[in-house]
């Protein structure tokens, strides 16, 4: 990806103060990794978890696609040591744009239909496709991701808990299968839920769209309104809290969802605070 203009993409609102405690976990030095091919790469390290015990840094990485990475972005993920990549586009949008990190095994974890899917088969059905149907859309995505795709998380525990070398986890734009992901990680890990809301619209200063689709005839996004762009291009609050409320009103609240559809219970929480949480 090397976006070169956004026009579709609105103007992220202004970070919190930095005088904010959220404000300097969220802004870390350590945090954001400044890749050439990807924007939204980033390390889930330094939340308070169970105990207050942090988040080991460089263990956990969330992305958008590592479909266009330079040989410099290579070198640096290699001195990370990155280990392990969980992908979870689906096939065509993989195969459009395959992950090229040589040596470094590749865990897929397709969850389709993605929401291009779902806006072109609206298209198809001859309804129209503003901003408040782009809305919705994401919200019905973030409901299936809950209750439709749990096996693809439960996958994404099993492979963390096996072992705890530096992986990261990614889908095309980083931000919604990613977003949710990081969320369950994050929450299952004991960090706040302000602060896993805090980090999932972190993606609103660092996402930089594609060209717009509009430019390139054939395009699955071509025909689409720029309102609907825009949407799709951002996170909204309301996304994440539609994933928590299916959560908490169908299946219990978090711990119940883990255990119940995740195969995370109380003996496996506590096997990820000892394998990404800091020593109290």
């Amino acid at each position: 990806m090397n976006p070169v203009e956004v026009p579709l993409h609105p103007p992220a609102a202004e970070p919190p103060a930095r005088s904010s405690p959220h404000a300097l976990l969220l802004h870390h030095a350590d945090r954001v990794l400044p890749l050439q091919g990807v924007s939204n790469f980033r390390d889930l390290g330094g939340y308070p978890g169970l105990d207050g015990r942090a988040v080991r840094w460089r263990r956990l990485f969330r992305s958008d696609h590592l479909g266009a990475l330079t040989d410099a972005d290579r070198s640096a993920l290699a001195a990370l040591g990155l280990s392990r990549v969980f992908d979870f586009r689906g096939l065509s949008e993989s195969a459009a744009m395959p992950n090229v990190l040589p040596g470094v095994p590749m865990h897929a974890l397709a969850i389709e239909p993605t929401v291009v899917q779902r806006m072109q088969d609206v298209v198809a059905a001859g309804r129209s496709l503003d901003g408040p149907t782009a809305e919705k859309l994401m919200k019905d995505l973030y409901r299936h991701l809950i209750d439709g795709q749990a096996h693809r998380f439960a996958a994404l525990f099993q492979q963390l808990l096996a072992d705890d070398r530096p992986a990261v986890f990614h889908c095309t734009a980083g931000k919604d299968r990613t977003g949710v992901a990081a969320a369950l990680i994050l929450l299952a890990l004991g960090v706040p839920r302000d602060l896993v809301m805090a980090d999932f619209m972190l993606t609103n200063r660092l996402f930089k769209p594609p060209l717009p689709a509009s430019r390139h005839a054939g395009h699955p996004l071509s025909q689409t309104p720029p309102e609907a762009l825009a949407v799709l291009w951002q996170v909204q609050e309301d996304f994440l809290h539609t994933a928590l409320l299916a959560i908490d009103d169908d299946h219990g609240g978090v711990e119940r969802y883990l255990s119940q559809r995740l195969g995370v219970g109380p003996a496996e929480r506590e096997s990820l605070a000892q394998r990404y949480l800091q020593a109290s």
